[in-house]
């Protein structure tokens, strides 16, 4: 327990005198003031006090608040810089993603126009195609008709001898003798006309 020497002074005699103690080392006739509230330590208490705040605030203003005040300069100096990177930063990711999109925008122009090339060329080759089938086809189909013309024509030949033989064969079954040849063959041109 601190104790000024003013205090020990006048509590030394008391305690030497009394002889029943309260069992904390205190004699019990003791009731002095608390040193901190007695008047007769009012100026030195203030003298202390009015040179500890001085040490204090030397130390504050030669040592503590330089180191502070460098403190928050290096932090304000690395904040600037991180803003600055972070604005360089942001502007080449700007950038950047104008000339994504300017490239998107490209490759979109670019696909659109290979897209049509290939449909403009897949129809040129279906229309050409679809020509030549056509072609192919009227070909096989002026065949057909001349041959089917070369059939009819042949048929047309063998009709009449084939109706002179017909017209034979009914006249020797109704009459029952046989015509000229010459006969038949003048009645049938005069029906076929």
């Amino acid at each position: 327990m601190f104790v000024t020497s003013a205090f020990a002074e006048e509590t030394a005699p008391a305690a030497t005198e009394s002889t029943a103690h309260s069992g904390t080392g205190v004699p019990a006739e003791a009731h002095g003031t608390f040193p901190p509230f007695d008047p007769a330590t009012f100026p030195s208490q203030l003298l202390w006090l009015a040179i500890t705040f001085g040490l204090f605030y030397l130390f504050l203003k030669k040592v503590a608040m330089p180191r502070i005040g460098g403190i928050i300069d290096v932090r304000n100096d690395r904040i600037s810089q991180d803003l600055d990177q972070a604005s360089k930063l942001k502007g080449e990711a700007d950038a950047a993603v104008a000339a994504y999109e300017q490239e998107l925008a490209e490759a979109k122009k670019n696909a659109n126009a290979i897209g049509q090339q290939a449909a403009d060329a897949a129809k040129a080759e279906a229309e050409a195609a679809r020509k030549k089938i056509e072609a192919a086809l009227d070909e096989k189909l002026g065949e057909a008709e001349a041959r089917i013309s070369s059939i009819k024509a042949n048929a047309m030949k063998e009709v009449g001898s084939i109706a002179e033989d017909t017209a034979s064969a009914i006249v020797e079954a109704l009459v029952g003798g046989k015509a000229s040849r010459a006969e038949i063959a003048a009645a049938v041109k005069s029906v076929a006309r």
